[in-house]
């Protein structure tokens, strides 16, 4: 998100959301494949596993909200 944020034109803004949302989708598959290998413990993955959805969630109200702008321009 950090590349998409002082984008001032919705559409590129938003096309790096998209990025950021699948960077965000390979983080949660690498966390799921950590706590099934037993790399990390089962407390440390709910707590980074609720964060990130969170954040995924967030992201697409976002990513929904920047839509809505682009139409109004």
């Amino acid at each position: 998100m950090a590349e998409g944020y002082g984008r001032y034109h919705f559409k590129e803004n938003k096309k790096f959301c998209y990025y950021s949302r699948g960077s965000i989708l390979e983080v949660k598959s690498f966390l799921r494949k950590a706590k099934n290998r037993k790399l990390i413990a089962e407390d440390c993955y709910s707590e980074l596993y609720t964060e990130l959805q969170t954040i995924h969630l967030k992201l697409n109200t976002y990513i929904k909200y920047i839509g809505k702008n682009l139409n109004k321009f």
